[in-house]
């Protein structure tokens, strides 16, 4: 497929918006049972601003995408049987969520509703961070979901699509709250550090599993059953459209084998072993600056993986405009 950039940033920023979210209020309900230090609601308001500022930036992005952006509001319409109309709905859903649970700690206004038994309370923001992870959780599947209910896309046909989108957004979010802690809210960094290192193992040892499923595809359809000729020896001589097509430029990424491996090498390189090294030196040194570059490298790297993702799915039609002439 054409990896259209519009795209690779919408789906990569808004994880990275889900992942800093989940991350922020996962150390709320850790103070509030006890087991980790309370922060300044500051930090939550901080974390919070930064957060829907990734969702708005993966919004806009997505706007470059439509042919009418004045009619954005009917992809919603279908949101019965499609996985796009459904993450339309949730996005602003949770991005709502997001912004009343930053208003909430950073005005104040978060009374206790209840309490649980164990004594830990139950006030607004719990009820918004419960809403937002519901939400959150949601939108990797939507998301994940609109190329993994593909099935003639083999690549993206699978599972492992929606838990790569879960794992990859989650860690990004918690390497991003592993920097903004260290410059705001040391008590919290190793905290961070430990599950951001987690999350981006877990992301890597899924991203090698899709690799490896598809590493062994093979295609369904071959040149005998898309023109319906069973001679034995077929060879395509032309394919109808000397100067290119719709079919051949969006079907297609245009770029030969040896670049898409050189793309995987450099998002396994920059997404997952260049910060696993910066986040072990920062969160143990407590430095930011180190926190915020392993979360710029593997920023990039994501970039890389998401065209990656995109490029590698070959689609049935490439069988036939295989060759321009």
């Amino acid at each position: 497929m054409h990896p259209a950039f519009s795209v690779i940033f919408l789906t990569t920023l808004i994880g990275v918006g889900q992942g800093l979210f989940l991350a922020l209020f996962t150390v709320e309900s850790y103070a509030a049972f006890g087991l980790l230090p309370a922060q300044d609601s500051r930090f939550y308001a901080l974390g919070s601003a930064v957060a829907l500022g990734f969702l708005v930036a993966g919004l806009i992005a997505s706007f470059f995408h439509l042919g009418r952006p004045e009619r954005a509001w009917r992809s919603a319409a279908k949101w019965r049987t499609s996985w796009l109309s459904r993450e339309v709905i949730v996005l602003p859903a949770f991005m709502g969520t997001v912004f009343l649970y930053g208003a909430a700690h950073c005005t104040g206004f978060n009374p206790v509703l209840a309490q649980l038994p164990s004594g830990a309370p139950i006030n607004v923001t719990a009820m918004l961070g419960v809403a937002g992870t519901v939400l959150s959780f949601a939108l990797f599947v939507c998301t994940g979901m609109i190329y993994a209910c593909l099935r003639f896309l083999q690549e993206w046909h699978t599972p492992l699509t929606v838990i790569n989108y879960i794992l990859l957004g989650g860690a990004s979010g918690f390497v991003l709250a592993t920097a903004l802690s260290a410059l705001v809210a040391p008590g919290v960094t190793g905290f961070f550090g430990g599950w951001a290192m987690i999350l981006t193992v877990l992301a890597f040892v899924g991203r090698i599993a899709s690799l490896l499923r598809n590493a062994r595809l093979r295609p369904k359809s071959t040149l005998r059953t898309a023109i319906g000729v069973k001679h034995p020896r077929i060879v395509q001589k032309a394919q109808g459209a000397m100067g290119g097509s719709f079919n051949t430029r969006e079907f297609f990424h245009g770029r030969p084998a040896f670049f898409l491996r050189q793309v995987k090498w450099l998002f396994l390189l920059l997404a997952f072993a260049v910060p696993m090294g910066l986040l072990a030196g920062g969160t143990t040194a407590g430095s930011g600056v180190l926190l915020l570059t392993a979360f710029a490298v593997q920023y990039l790297g994501l970039l890389a993986e998401r065209w990656f993702f995109f490029a590698q799915a070959n689609h049935p039609q490439n069988l036939y405009y295989q060759a321009v002439s």
